[in-house]
């Protein structure tokens, strides 16, 4: 549990911001850079000018795959008359930001490896090459809402599970490398089933290994996400502003067996009902139990609704109260609140929540990126954000 209660967040918070950020050949930016003072930052322009990207960009300096989920062959800038062949008319793309938290300054870099054949993404913190993306969940915490998670609440559990996960991953760094070893044990298993239903066999021995690994970071997944459930549910019993408040849980197999005994008897658990479905699993692939398959169900307490249930304008206000109390969380857990992307969030708002929204985003201390067309809707931050003016990858302030 986090002690979030008693403690003024101006007084729970240090200041994390990017202080400097340059694009190569990202999307639509050919090359643009960017000086900041650690304000939150407000772009504006028409529809398809690039505001999204450079929000895309910024996602890009956290783990996992950006606000698009994007290949990373497709953010790449394109170059006319080339081609047909995706890899011949793109130049490789590259982020590279000053960043600055309350133990200092540092940088980041990252983007694809244009050298390799298999497209992969090159990390380097302080100059110093890194495993992965992975290795940025600890030093960039980044948030983000977009119009594409408008319909999360109507959508696939995997994306639920998707967002629930990258709110754990801010509150607890070490989540994104657990899923990263499930999932990559989780395809081994799968590879070696169906060679096997090829060959004769698997190797039974390298099964039995695969899926204790996958056993022992599933539950730790799915401990995680129930944890971080609760606390998020907690940090909203707090009020925030006019926003609803959520109640959050995780349902699935793997969080019932957790209900009903210690981590250890799970892990077992898991790990026999994997063993178990060996020959269902090598016919349709993928395995049929895990973290893999749990949902996220989010209820309005006071309405006593099921999100699916609500309006509109109803699941949009209750998302941003989610990603507002991550934020609380984080600035309670580690002393600063995370980047926080919005990407057309305040045309969707009335006066009364984009001035509250605006006003837990200063109590945070929080450096917000946020987007929209009309400017007249961030007239409410006043100096305490930096504006400029997108058009066709080309910036400039008002």
């Amino acid at each position: 549990m986090l002690p979030l209660d008693g403690a003024p967040l101006t007084e729970l918070a240090a200041h994390f911001a990017v202080t400097g950020l340059t694009l190569t050949a990202f999307r639509n930016y050919e090359r643009m850079r960017l000086d900041l003072d650690g304000r939150p930052v407000v772009l504006t322009g028409p529809n398809g000018a690039g505001k999204t990207n450079i929000l895309e960009a910024i996602s890009f300096l956290g783990a996992g795959r950006g606000l698009r989920s994007a290949r990373l062959i497709e953010v790449d800038r394109q170059v006319s008359g080339a081609s047909a062949d995706p890899s011949d008319s793109s130049i490789p793309w590259a982020v590279a930001a000053v960043l600055e938290n309350p133990m200092g300054r540092f940088e980041v870099g990252t983007g694809r490896d244009g050298q390799s054949l298999a497209s992969r993404r090159i990390v380097r913190i302080d100059g110093k090459p890194q495993s992965g993306p992975a290795a940025l969940a600890e030093r960039v915490p980044v948030l983000w809402l977009t119009p594409a998670q408008d319909r999360l609440f109507h959508d696939q559990p995997g994306s639920r599970r998707r967002f629930l996960d990258k709110l754990v991953a801010v509150l607890d760094p070490a989540h994104a490398t657990r899923i990263s070893e499930y999932e990559k044990s989780m395809r081994e298993r799968a590879r070696l089933l169906r060679d096997g239903r090829l060959n004769g066999g698997a190797d039974a021995s390298w099964l039995t290994a695969l899926e204790h690994t996958m056993a022992t970071s599933g539950i730790a997944i799915a401990a995680a996400r129930q944890l971080a459930a609760a606390d998020l549910t907690r940090a909203a019993d707090c009020g925030i502003g006019p926003f609803p408040a959520a109640l959050i849980a995780v349902v699935g197999e793997t969080e019932t067996w957790l209900d009903e005994g210690p981590a250890l008897a799970a892990e077992e658990r898991l790990a026999k009902a994997l063993a178990d479905c060996r020959q269902r699993d090598g016919e349709h692939g993928g395995a049929g139990v895990g973290p893999h398959r749990s949902d996220m169900v989010v209820e309005h307490r006071d309405r006593a609704l099921g999100a699916a249930q609500l309006s509109t304008g109803e699941q949009k206000t209750l998302l941003i109260s989610i990603i507002l109390g991550a934020a609380r969380l984080q600035a309670t857990l580690r002393g600063f609140a995370p980047i926080i992307l919005l990407d057309e969030v305040a045309a969707h708002l009335d006066d009364t929540y984009r001035q509250a929204l605006y006003q837990e985003i200063a109590a945070l201390g929080a450096q917000a990126w946020m987007t929209g067309v009309d400017a007249d809707l961030f007239s409410g931050l006043g100096d305490a954000a930096q504006f400029f003016k997108v058009d066709d990858g080309a910036l400039k302030a008002p």
